[in-house]
């Protein structure tokens, strides 16, 4: 008797991702082609496809040079430059922004503008580089500070307020920590009066409401199958999820990656993925482990 796998029922893309993806499918069956600012999701397999049917991936410095073209904006979210390039070149975007990335662009930008203290200081945990985190920083012409590990956090002066965001596919663990981490900083830094600490809630609730269900299944299988773009940053979030809960769990990008010793003595195997992981993918990759392990 071979191994059964189950796929976790609630992994898969987000409603943010799987609506930028329908955009895409949408216009490239209408259009044949059309131009797309980065990576539409971070998991190459899923790219692959969409390339394989048109889309045409290209960089800013290629945007910056384009003229009279449609080009699709990914669910990450872009800085206002990206805009003002747009209408300056006659290129027509299709914006596939998550709603709840230009519901926290706005929330930045709006708290930035209509503060009446003009000394506080705009903090976002976050990955450097990361699109999301470009597009959230821009809407305050780039003047937040990035942090990420606790030794970042010398960039922030203790005397002053602070306004602390988190990207939304952070995990909300680490989000805690570096709020408290602030909160004591500052506490030390200030002996009568202690400036305004804003922590912000803005992890999203669809990456944060999968880790009860992932840490249940991982409980209940013998080995976890995280199946995951490398640079996908909830991806990374949800697999430790999945490894604290299994020790017997691996994350893959595909079949290829895929080694049979991990299925020795393996009965029931389980299948997990980002919320940029296609279910095809994911489904695939199941059906490979049933028939070959």
């Amino acid at each position: 008797m071979g191994i059964k796998v189950s796929i976790e029922s609630h992994a898969g893309f987000c409603s943010g991702v799987n609506a930028a993806i329908k955009q895409a499918e949408d216009v490239l069956l209408e259009k044949g082609s059309v131009y797309c600012l980065g990576e539409i999701v971070h998991n190459k397999a899923e790219l692959a496809r969409l390339v394989d049917k048109g889309l045409l991936v290209i960089n800013y410095t290629q945007f910056e040079n384009l003229k009279n073209a449609t080009v699709l904006i990914r669910a990450h979210g872009e800085p206002p430059e990206t805009y003002q390039i747009a209408r300056k070149n006659n290129i027509e975007l299709l914006d596939a922004s998550c709603p709840i990335v230009k519901k926290l662009q706005f929330r930045i930008k709006n708290d930035f503008e209509k503060s009446v203290n003009t000394d506080f200081q705009v903090v976002i945990y976050g990955n450097a580089g990361h699109a999301e985190v470009i597009g959230l920083s821009g809407q305050i012409s780039h003047k937040a500070i990035l942090v990420k590990e606790p030794a970042d956090l010398l960039q922030i002066d203790f005397r002053k307020p602070v306004r602390l965001y988190s990207q939304t596919t952070m995990g909300i663990e680490g989000y805690r920590q570096i709020a408290s981490l602030i909160e004591e900083q500052m506490l030390d830094a200030n002996k009568e009066t202690m400036p305004e600490l804003q922590v912000n809630n803005t992890v999203c609730k669809q990456v944060s409401r999968l880790v009860p269900y992932f840490t249940e299944f991982a409980k209940r299988h013998q080995i976890i199958i995280f199946v995951s773009g490398k640079s996908s940053s909830n991806g990374k979030y949800l697999y430790n999820i999945c490894k604290q809960a299994n020790a017997n769990t691996f994350m893959v990008a595909g079949i290829n990656e895929l080694c049979k010793e991990w299925f020795d003595v393996i009965s029931y195997a389980g299948i997990c993925g980002a919320t940029s992981t296609p279910h095809w993918l994911m489904q695939e990759i199941a059906d490979f482990i049933e028939n070959n392990f």
